[in-house]
């Protein structure tokens, strides 16, 4: 699920979230819990339940033969089961009839993939909170540093580093509290069985249901969700916003390093941002990883959206399309968000070069410009509002984590 250039562009972590073996296991929890869930109702004999949560062990299977004959099933689930069918035989024939009883491949699909995207979003959401702890420690630190504000990539007005740092700080927290709710309703289980009616199952679905996310701690939703994917898409939608906005933090700080600006850097440090031909460059490549992904994953949001209209009770094509975006864009969002997490805290900050930049603007100008626009009172109107949106923030930061908790 993933090539050698996701190595620098992401995390080691992730990348192993979304490995074939992580991936399989995933699909056995899924399957155990089926089994012990429809045990604990009456629809299959408490033996059998035995033998098959016995075998659901990753390290019983050969995970590169079933990814390699996939291919030719046209889904990850058909090697799998039949592998795991073969294998709780050997051991219990009368068991192996209901392996997998009563659902279909999407059902153990999808909820494996809530599953690693659950693991995958702590990830994201840990190095979020990191960089927003720093964004506000900068702000508060910098509120009475003056600097020049810039739009249309030209010099503007005077402006405070730490109204700035507060300005990157407050979309992360929003994206923050936006991915928790979309989490609440996305990350569920997903049980249908063939037409998603759960016939096989008769009138004890539900029950299984409930036991199933009661142990995978997952939602248990209403309804199926094999073509109705709204929930789902709208978590990828909030992931493609959080990395937009990371991005726009990258942007500013590689603008802001540029040699002839010189008001950021990058933490210095041996093997960090070097080139192979010139060895006075220092290359921000925490911006550079972020960039990257904000520039990835708009395509990735727009595959799953143009994935929504699938046929049916069950698709052909749009389905597994949507399935191969899906890593991708929780590898470039995990990627940005441990770039910038890392950056921050040791971002180093030329002040001295942000009030020589800013003096050689205002000495160019008539004095009654100048004076309009780079007064000392502007400078501490932008302290106040950094002081007061770090404040805002910091509250918001807190009621955060105590909802978390």
């Amino acid at each position: 699920m993933s090539s050698i250039f996701e190595g620098f562009l992401s995390t080691s972590e992730v990348l192993e979230v979304f490995s074939e073996r992580y991936f399989l296991d995933a699909m056995l929890r899924f399957e155990a819990s089926l089994a012990r869930a429809q045990a604990s109702v009456g629809l299959i004999p408490q033996a059998a339940a035995q033998s098959i949560i016995g075998t659901c062990k990753v390290e019983l299977f050969d995970v590169a033969k079933i990814v390699r004959e996939s291919g030719r099933a046209g889904s990850l689930a058909i090697p799998l089961i039949d592998s795991l069918r073969e294998t709780v035989g050997l051991f219990n024939q009368d068991a192996a009839r209901f392996v997998h009883f009563g659902a279909t491949s999407q059902d153990v699909i999808d909820t494996a993939l809530a599953l690693v995207t659950r693991d995958a979003l702590d990830l994201i959401e840990a190095d979020v909170r990191k960089a927003v702890a720093a964004l506000l420690a900068l702000a508060g630190q910098h509120a009475d540093t003056p600097m020049l504000a810039r739009t249309l990539m030209q010099p503007a007005s005077v402006t405070s580093f730490g109204l700035k740092c507060a300005g990157w700080a407050a979309p992360l927290l929003r994206s923050l509290q936006r991915l928790q709710a979309s989490r609440a309703h996305a990350l569920s289980v997903q049980l249908g069985g063939a037409v998603g009616t759960l016939a096989e199952m008769q009138d004890k679905g539900p029950q299984v249901l409930a036991c199933m996310a009661a142990e995978l701690q997952l939602r248990a939703p209403l309804f199926n969700w094999h073509t109705q994917r709204d929930e789902w898409v709208a978590l990828g939608c909030e992931l493609g916003l959080l990395v937009g906005s990371l991005g726009k933090i990258a942007k500013d700080i590689s603008l802001m390093s540029q040699f002839e600006v010189g008001e950021l850097n990058e933490p210095q440090e041996a093997g960090r941002g070097g080139s192979t031909a010139m060895l006075h460059k220092r290359n921000p490549v925490a911006c550079m990883v972020a960039l990257a992904a904000a520039q990835r994953a708009p395509q990735r949001v727009a595959a799953l959206l143009a994935a929504m209209p699938q046929e049916h009770e069950r698709s052909l094509s749009h389905w597994q399309a949507e399935l191969a975006e899906w890593p991708g864009l929780l590898m470039s969002a995990h990627g940005a968000a441990r770039a910038i997490a890392q950056a921050l805290p040791g971002l180093q900050v030329d002040a001295p070069r942000m009030r020589s930049n800013l003096d050689s603007v205002r000495a160019g100008l008539p004095a009654k410009v100048a004076d309009e626009w780079f007064n000392p009172r502007l400078v501490r109107h932008a302290a106040e509002l950094s002081r007061l949106q770090v404040q805002a923030l910091t509250a918001l930061q807190q009621a955060a984590a105590g909802e978390n908790q």
